[in-house]
């Protein structure tokens, strides 16, 4: 019986997970590919010892240790980040050793590197875990919709965020709140600038856009923002109007040039990706043969994402027993049929608008306010005002028809250039109809 050896760089949560399923899953994995997978070697540079269910596997210190040993089949780099996680895999790859990986910020900025030096060693790179943890979102991609061209990418693809938002939502708790009882329910990072700022959704998206398109998406295509300025009064007239608001990862391919944006949105009560809460992730795909397709499930965890970098092991570990390696090529698209992608202009962007403007509640004030946004072609569908003690600010909400990105931008500078006008006007895209 073949045996699929594989040395594991980092014993952290996923790395555990990892493991855990391996081991759990034993005899289910040999009775499905005649095959035993064993995790031959952990390296870690602050473990003394593994749990004793590990008891048969090596630990090491040195990850040059699984490098140099000509019976480890894959390489699985669990310790995230760029350096030494970009080197580590380029040495496992030159090594001749097939890698597995759920680093999605590396992959984001490095990946082209790394898949390149794959190409000409000829080994394998897995990752689906680098994008919606437990969910198969990279295999269904790359294999499941390999006949269709993908239309559009719409994706909530962080927990930390939707969890906040959720939360938000549903009780009315202020973000710096929330976000305080998502790191002590470990929901959170100590520093949750990636998740909040739509950092690490971007990082996701760029992988997606590159399968998707058969473009190099880089992390720097992506225009980016995050949920910290989002504050309860915004989510109650979300509420008004019938929208919940979530962070979206959203593309569209428009044939010779792609959208690539990370912003929180305002998602219509009805439709599938407002219903998805909590610390759930969910991702929408539009295919020309297929139409519309919602994966779901649970984006995060020691066993969710565990499980999906078990999935990459065993699907290589397939391919090395039937010599089949690189059956399907990384990002979908041969090497060669990659290309350098055409990103909209965010000033292009033509979508619907909610704007919050807080002005002194004055005579003439609203008039003057609607005819900023005549004068810059932009179409107001409802408007609400709050009501206020006299002589107070208040808001004025505003939803628009579709208007673009530079009209808009516009129309802002204009209104907050205004005596009346005390605070900054808040501006959040509605989700576009399809």
């Amino acid at each position: 019986m073949k045996e699929i050896r594989i040395g594991l760089i980092g014993f952290g949560t996923v790395g555990q997970g990892l493991a855990n399923a391996l081991l759990e899953q034993k005899e289910r994995l040999l009775e499905k590919t005649g095959t035993a997978f064993v995790l031959a070697t952990v390296a870690d540079i602050a473990l003394q010892t593994l749990p004793g269910e590990f008891s048969a596997t090596k630990l090491v210190n040195n990850a040059e240790d699984i490098f140099n040993d000509p019976s480890i089949d894959i390489v699985v780099e669990l310790i995230g980040g760029m350096e030494p996680a970009r080197t580590f895999l380029l040495k496992a790859i030159e090594s001749g050793k097939h890698v597995v990986t759920a680093n999605k910020a590396l992959l984001s900025v490095h990946g082209w590197e790394i898949f390149k030096a794959a190409t000409e060693h000829n080994v394998e790179v897995g990752f689906e875990a680098s994008v919606g943890g437990g969910i198969p979102v990279i295999k269904a991609l790359k294999e499941g919709l390999v006949a269709n061209k993908i239309n559009f990418i719409k994706g909530i693809v962080n927990g930390t965020a939707n969890y906040i938002l959720s939360q938000m939502s549903d009780h009315g708790t202020p973000f710096q709140e929330v976000l305080k009882e998502a790191q002590e329910l470990g929901f959170a990072e100590a520093d949750p600038t990636y998740d909040v700022e739509g950092i690490d959704t971007a990082h996701k998206l760029a992988i997606l856009m590159t399968i998707a398109y058969g473009l190099n998406v880089q992390l720097d295509d992506i225009s980016v923002e995050g949920i910290s300025s989002i504050e309860p009064i915004d989510i109650d007239f979300a509420k008004k109007f019938g929208y919940r608001i979530k962070l979206l990862a959203i593309s569209r391919n428009h044939g010779d040039h792609v959208e690539a944006r990370v912003h929180p949105t305002m998602v219509p009560e009805d439709h599938m990706l407002a219903t998805i809460n909590g610390a759930y992730n969910g991702i929408q795909f539009q295919g020309d043969t297929v139409g519309d397709v919602l994966l779901y499930g649970q984006g995060a965890g020691m066993m969710p994402t565990g499980s999906a970098v078990a999935a990459d092991v065993v699907d290589i570990g397939r391919n090395i027993i039937f010599d089949c390696v690189n059956r399907v090529p990384p990002l979908a698209y041969l090497s060669e049929n990659i290309g350098k992608p055409t990103i909209t202009p965010m000033e292009q962007l033509i979508c619907p608008f909610y704007f919050r403007v807080t002005a002194l509640d004055q005579p003439g004030v609203l008039s003057t306010i609607t005819g900023i946004f005549g004068k810059h072609g932009i179409s107001i569908k409802s408007m609400m005002q709050q009501e206020r003690d006299v002589n107070e600010p208040v808001y004025i909400v505003f939803r628009t028809h579709r208007a673009t990105e530079d009209a808009v931008e516009k129309a802002i500078n204009d209104i907050d250039n205004l005596d009346v006008c005390t605070a900054p006007t808040v501006k959040i895209r509605l989700l576009n109809p399809e």
